[in-house]
């Protein structure tokens, strides 16, 4: 009988544990008649920058491959990746050098696949200041705009600053976010400068506001502006996930890569047209012509380049406090893999 009792015992709690198990997986990407779910944070999805994402949708892709996404807009992206650390989203399409900083506090990101080798930004001057700023060098004193503090825009804003020579005391870093937010911290003397995107950008420049200081939005500008390649928008997710879910995560990845080779064989007006109409802001030209400005900037295959992984990890480790300490330490194959990029771009894959 005690025996009995003991082996009962025994077996609720094996019960109980995979029963949690169980709960832990569908929270982590849950299922619903026979498809997963998955919610996707995007640092901006208006923003050209990060396209992919929402034109995947459009394009019809992501239930192509038997899987339902969910879009949530983020304009910022130290915003998303604590959405992802907690849990509530599995997936952000944000800059890869979030990767690496996360590994810097003992964190473990990686990215899956890679949608450009540029960071797509530019740094714009306001009208007033053009005269006055015509370098990173002239920094010094100003306020320069970026998407928040710890995003993406900050690290590049002192790694464009820390080149001249210039530390982080000699300016002032404001948060202004994106789109209208940024416009109006421009225009009404709250930053002298600022990094922003399309189509931001080619409102501002379009309307005299602000002129191009610095364009990375191309392989040529951003390998003088940054002494290389810098991977940025990608998808990436915890690794607990990438690892639990690979046959999930090999569906998503396949998804975007066709989205991507799809950017490569279409126009900026047929890429332009398949996005939700209120992207263009009531100037549908002026939305076609920031798709064309930064398009190029998509690398069509998904493959991260291992060089601009380095570069990413170089200016980290002189220009993000949370990297500098521990650069020595940070191993990069952790912080990305182009395993599933590779499956999805075999003959028969897709």
């Amino acid at each position: 009988m005690r025996y009995r009792k003991s082996l009962a015992l025994i077996l609720l709690a094996v019960s109980s544990l995979l029963l949690a198990t169980g709960c832990r997986d569908s929270r982590t990407i849950p299922v619903a008649n026979g498809r997963p779910q998955i919610t996707i944070m995007v640092g901006g999805l208006e923003k050209v920058i990060y396209l992919p994402a929402m034109l995947t949708q459009q394009l019809g892709n992501f239930e192509r491959n038997d899987i339902d996404v969910k879009l949530l807009g983020e304009q910022s992206g130290a915003t998303a990746e604590t959405a992802l650390l907690t849990g509530d989203v599995q997936g952000v399409v944000g800059f890869y050098d979030h990767t690496i900083d996360l590994q810097a506090k003992d964190q473990c990101l990686r990215t899956v696949v890679q949608f450009a080798d540029v960071p797509g930004e530019v740094e714009l001057v306001s009208k007033a200041d053009a005269g006055t700023i015509r370098s990173p060098k002239d920094f010094r004193g100003r306020n320069l705009g970026v998407t928040s503090l710890g995003s993406s825009t900050d690290f590049l804003t002192q790694a464009l600053a820390g080149q001249e020579g210039l530390q982080t005391s000699d300016y002032t870093r404001v948060k202004v976010g994106a789109g209208q937010t940024f416009i109006a911290g421009m225009n009404h003397d709250g930053i002298d400068a600022g990094m922003t995107t399309d189509p931001t950008v080619a409102k501002m420049v379009s309307s005299g506001d602000a002129q191009v200081l610095i364009d990375m939005r191309n392989e040529q500008g951003t390998r003088a502006a940054l002494g290389g390649l810098y991977p940025a928008a990608s998808l990436y997710m915890r690794c607990e996930t990438v690892d639990s879910h690979p046959e999930i995560v090999q569906k998503l990845v396949t998804s975007f890569v066709q989205t991507l080779q799809w950017i490569k064989a279409h126009s900026p007006q047929e890429i332009a047209a398949k996005m939700p109409s209120q992207y263009a802001g009531g100037d549908p030209t002026l939305y076609v012509k920031s798709v064309g400005d930064s398009i190029s900037m998509f690398n069509g295959d998904g493959l991260m380049k291992r060089e601009g992984a380095e570069n990413v990890l170089r200016i980290l480790g002189r220009y993000s406090r949370n990297v500098k300490p521990v650069r020595d330490r940070i191993d990069l194959d952790a912080t990305y893999t182009n395993q599933f990029v590779e499956q999805a771009l075999k003959p028969g894959a897709q």
